[in-house]
């Protein structure tokens, strides 16, 4: 009764309680799972936002884990006796207990994925080999595949009946197609396994197997076998800074051995068995009353380690193609975290330590490259700080972080040094220019005696064309006539040759004459391309002749983006000829240079065979970028643009 009325207490107290304080309450309470749910990230410090070391969870690799063994009794059917141990106190001693082993009936079967089920004491599950009559050889081996590697720290038997007198355990390291020892026991190590006892282990042979008679003379074992990986190392203590001790516990495999011959200790000499042999057929109908004690019985085999991710990873999962890898972080790639991931070798790479997280790094290449490599001189040069290397740097840069422009282009100011047109290319004019390089910082190409510009193209004051490739700008005499006819270009004045294709930027009173020069179009849109009748990607050859108002090169048809009825018929009539005025090409619009290809825009011209630049052409120095866009506008052409 009165806890009724407590409980009903309880409840009006929580009905009178503001609905507002109810809302925080149940928000805290929620809250406090969330912090539970969101755990931090082990591979990361929260604290001091830097990586640190990450290890999976220790586990019983082989839980579940299917075994392979060499002999299960159960075919034919057979019966397997054992004596249970002495029980304290009791004075009576036990009596021999018999089974049937017979694997076509299910409640009578032994087989080997007993080993490696839940071991439950209540409930023991053994394995049982065949019954080994006394002339029998061979071994009987169990192979266990862990699927990665693993850092081992104990292997463990737990037999069901008698402990065996002499067993071996091997270790792979890859996948089982090599097998090295691991740990021998036997009461006669010598005679059986050809191996002193207990040999001292010093920092020299930290890797050697041991060979041991402590599963038969310390009664506390009871009946099973442990073997601790590290037992007895010297750089146990210092195991993470030891890459001797790291390969000693690595496995990926697991075989353990145990000699038919030696079962019970009965030892001949020079009788070492080696783990590669197989185990014999037994012979039909040797099954008495004398062997039916002798056979091997496990009820447990533990394997106790983590997942090899050199400190890397902190879970391992199945991947898409059902293999167990590591879930790596600190940038670095592998089944078990072994090396740096893609474009991430700025540093070697190395295993985590509690005292560095040795994070791989991402190489400096400026967004100009995708692949690099590591340079283990240059790391030490820096001093432990960099050591990537950039393969083919794009976007005209080069440097070994892809840092600075290649020959032939400058640095562009306005743009930053990750940006893909950071860098400029010089057009250093072939004539006026005494080479092909430019400042890397300004881009002033060198200039011959007497030109000047950024990229040589001009003749400086007081300077006029000579049309020698060798001195295009001689020095203007100074005699009043010669001077003035200079400026006034009549027609006893020099005249400069122009196939020698150098652009001559007038000054003073010529300036005049280039007002009819619009500023050159450097774009192209849709609107732009329809309205002109042809689009071609023209190579512009060298100078064939000098008629009237016309200069005449050479021109080679590259693409055709836009084709009219006039260009067909060029095409078929032989050499293509393009025709710029002469008073035009003094200007400058356009500007056209020898063995450069170009994107023309123009209309046709009725009167003339050729390729004529018009005012309103546009004449453009390729680039191989423009390419994509071009096509782009030679599809949508047949929807937007008239036919031509």
């Amino acid at each position: 009764m009165k806890s009724t009325v407590k409980c009903l207490v309880i409840i009006l107290v929580s009905l009178a309680v503001p609905s507002q304080a109810r809302r925080r309450v149940n928000r805290a309470f929620l809250k406090m799972f969330e912090e539970e749910a969101a755990q931090a990230d082990p591979c990361h410090d929260d604290e001091t936002d830097k990586p640190r070391q990450c290890v999976p969870d220790f586990v019983n690799a082989a839980y579940g884990v299917p075994i392979e063994a060499s002999s299960t009794c159960g075919s034919p059917p057979a019966r397997h006796c054992y004596t249970p141990p002495n029980i304290p106190f009791r004075k009576s001693k036990s009596h021999d207990v018999c089974v049937i082993c017979d694997a076509d009936k299910p409640t009578k079967q032994h087989p080997p994925t007993y080993l490696t089920d839940l071991n439950n004491p209540n409930n023991v599950t053994c394995w049982n080999s065949e019954l080994l009559p006394l002339m029998k050889e061979g071994n009987i081996n169990l192979t266990l595949s862990l699927g990665k590697k693993y850092e081992l720290t104990y292997i463990s038997l737990q037999f069901c009946n008698q402990k065996p007198h002499s067993l071996a355990i091997y270790k792979s390291m890859d996948h089982g197609k090599t097998w090295q020892p691991f740990q021998f026991y036997s009461g006669q190590c010598r005679n059986v396994w050809d191996r002193d006892h207990r040999v001292a282990i010093g920092r020299a042979n930290e890797q050697e197997a041991l060979c041991l008679d402590t599963h038969l003379t310390q009664d506390g074992a009871g009946s099973r076998i442990a073997f601790s990986t590290l037992a007895d190392r010297p750089s146990a203590e210092d195991f993470e800074n030891s890459p001797v001790l790291q390969d000693w516990v690595t496995a990926t495999d697991i075989r353990v051995v145990f000699p038919i011959k030696h079962l019970e200790g009965k030892v001949e000499s020079n009788s070492i068995v080696q783990p590669s042999m197989d185990v014999s057929n037994v012979t039909e109908g040797e099954t008495d009353e004398s062997n039916t004690h002798r056979y091997i019985s496990v009820s447990d085999l533990a394997i106790g380690g983590r997942c090899k991710c050199n400190g890397h990873a902190s879970k391992c999962s199945f991947d898409k193609y059902g293999d167990l890898k590591c879930d790596c972080q600190h940038n670095t790639d592998g089944r078990e975290c072994e090396k740096c991931k893609p474009f991430h070798f700025d540093r070697p790479w190395g295993r985590a330590t509690t005292s560095a997280a040795s994070e791989c790094v991402a190489c400096s290449c400026n967004l100009h490259a995708r692949r690099c490599r590591f340079n283990m001189e240059l790391y030490r040069l820096s001093g432990g700080i960099s050591g990537g290397v950039c393969y083919k740097c794009r976007h005209n840069t080069a440097g070994r972080h892809c840092h600075y422009c290649k020959e032939g282009y400058y640095r562009n100011s306005n743009k930053p040094m990750t940006h893909k047109k950071a860098c400029r290319s010089c057009n250093c004019h072939p004539v006026g220019a005494s080479g092909k390089i430019c400042n890397q910082t300004n881009g002033q190409c060198p200039c011959k005696d007497g030109v000047t510009g950024l990229e040589c193209n001009r003749c400086a004051k007081g300077y006029q064309q000579s049309g020698s490739p060798i001195a295009p700008c001689i020095k203007v005499p100074r005699s009043s006539g010669s001077f003035s006819s200079a400026r006034g270009r009549s027609s006893s004045s020099y005249t400069p040759d122009r196939s020698r294709h150098y652009s001559y930027q007038p000054q003073g009173d010529g300036r005049a004459k280039c007002s009819h020069c619009k500023k050159a179009t450097r774009k192209v849109n849709m609107r732009k391309y329809c309205s002109q009748d042809y689009v071609l990607l023209v190579n512009i050859g060298r100078q064939t002749r000098s008629s009237g108002k016309w200069f005449k090169f050479r021109a080679k048809l590259e693409t055709t983006f836009r084709r009219s009825d006039q260009v067909r018929v060029i095409q078929q009539g032989g050499p293509i000829e393009l025709w710029v005025k002469k008073e035009d090409f003094d200007c400058g619009c356009p500007k056209i240079r020898p063995r450069t290809s170009y994107l023309i825009l123009g209309s046709d011209s009725s009167k003339r065979r050729a390729l004529v630049v018009q005012r309103k052409s546009v004449v453009l120095e390729w680039k191989e970028e423009w390419r994509r866009r071009m096509k782009r506008f030679q599809r949508r052409s047949r929807k937007y643009c008239p036919e031509v």
